[in-house]
């Protein structure tokens, strides 16, 4: 197997806590690297797979609620047309409709 070498900037309490963990595992520093930089990466593909597997199952739920959620703002849209028809004309001195009085 080719190897490169990586070099990182640690703290000594951070190397020091490295060199005993390796040391009580009967592992190198280098050993235990590897080892936790392998998992970390695995971790990285398990969670996008997760995220894909829970997409999956939330989109067909949200595409089922779009024609709800359009006919709502569809609603709202209306409502506010005739509030501002409303305020216009209140502005403009006309009276209320009758269908529109409290």
């Amino acid at each position: 197997m080719q190897t490169e070498r990586v070099t990182f900037l640690t703290s000594p309490d951070h190397k020091a806590a490295l060199d005993a963990f390796a040391a009580s595992n009967g592992k190198s520093v280098g050993h235990v690297l590897r080892e936790a930089s392998t998992r970390y990466l695995a971790a990285e593909d398990r969670a996008e797979g997760e995220d894909d597997k829970a997409l999956a199952l939330i989109l067909p739920e949200i595409e089922a609620m779009l024609p709800h959620w359009h006919a709502k703002i569809d609603s709202m849209e209306r409502s506010i047309d005739r509030a501002l028809e409303a305020i216009e004309r209140a502005l403009a001195g006309d009276p209320v409709p009758m269908s529109h009085a409290a």
